[in-house]
């Protein structure tokens, strides 16, 4: 939650402002509120920037799957697992509501058994490459808060690009890229968050944190780290909130970089957990997310 960032104005401008009425009606780029209290010198108001409580923004969204019959279940069809590609006992049909794996999965409630997910289909015309784009679109501006989670079901994919839209979904910047071999994947060096400063923090960048090693049961989920980025301004245990939120006012391209009108995650390549693919066995491929956590204002 943002404090709300206190101005008490000096009396004399105050008394201005009261005779004719003239209050400022922005803070920043906030609308602006006030609020009555009191100081050793009597009664006062003060004005503050009028921000929303963060949310849950996954409740607001409509989502979008490129192409539209890439979900799993029509016609049904039987998975194996990776770490096994003998055990193929888990079935997907979208005409059993018990079997099927629709995109809504991705924002229901968590914490279910058995747990709920969207899935794939499988990698059945390898080698062509199995692509999704999942768009996520509020029809309106987001200010992140917090981190963006992507919780997978199946393993983590080797490649995948994490994009933002600031016009509603007509023009797409890259957030972040992910990647198993992220010189082989996009021709750049690998980096991690760590490595940002406040003089790059700006930069994009890609990263294997998320992506190598055959670790998907241990840890499922892929990040874009933005508490990690707020923390260059705000120090690390964000103590420091109001030089965050001083850049944020005063800084339309940091304010930009933070802010979002819709979210693309474009899967590239799935988990393959070796360096070959099993062409014998193509059904142990494919995307499974069982959660995104988006939270803003």
């Amino acid at each position: 939650m943002r404090f709300p960032l206190l101005l008490t104005l000096q009396a004399s401008w105050l008394t201005v402002c009261q005779a004719t009425q003239h209050y400022p009606t922005t803070w920043g780029h906030y609308d602006l509120c006030k609020s009555h209290g009191y100081t050793d010198e009597g009664p006062t108001w003060y004005y503050m920037a009028c921000q929303p409580e963060a949310a849950d923004m996954t409740k607001y969204l409509k989502v979008f799957l490129d192409p539209p019959n890439i979900t799993c279940g029509d016609p049904p069809e039987t998975y194996c697992t990776l770490e096994n590609p003998y055990m193929c006992n888990n079935e997907c049909d979208a005409a059993t509501e018990e079997l099927a794996h629709p995109p809504e999965l991705m924002f229901d409630f968590e914490g279910r058994n058995p747990t709920t997910f969207w899935q794939s289909t499988s990698w059945k015309k390898y080698p062509k490459p199995l692509a999704v784009n999942i768009t996520l679109s509020w029809n309106k501006t987001i200010e992140l808060t917090d981190d963006i989670v992507i919780t997978f079901e199946s393993g983590r994919p080797e490649q995948m690009v994490l994009e933002k839209s600031l016009d509603y979904g007509r023009s797409w910047q890259p957030y972040q890229f992910y990647a198993t071999d992220c010189l082989d994947a996009f021709t750049m060096e690998p980096k991690t968050v760590r490595d940002i400063t406040q003089h790059t923090l700006l930069d994009i960048i890609c990263t294997e944190e998320y992506s190598r090693g055959y670790v998907w049961k241990n840890d499922k989920s892929v990040r874009f780290e933005i508490k990690d980025r707020f923390a260059l301004f705000a120090g690390p245990k964000l103590h420091n909130m109001a030089s965050l939120y001083g850049q944020l006012d005063t800084t339309k391209n940091l304010r930009d970089f933070f802010t979002i009108t819709d979210l693309r995650i474009r899967l590239l390549r799935p988990a393959t957990g070796a360096t070959m693919v099993d062409e014998n066995n193509l059904s142990r491929y494919f995307y499974a997310i069982s959660d995104v956590k988006v939270h803003g204002r």
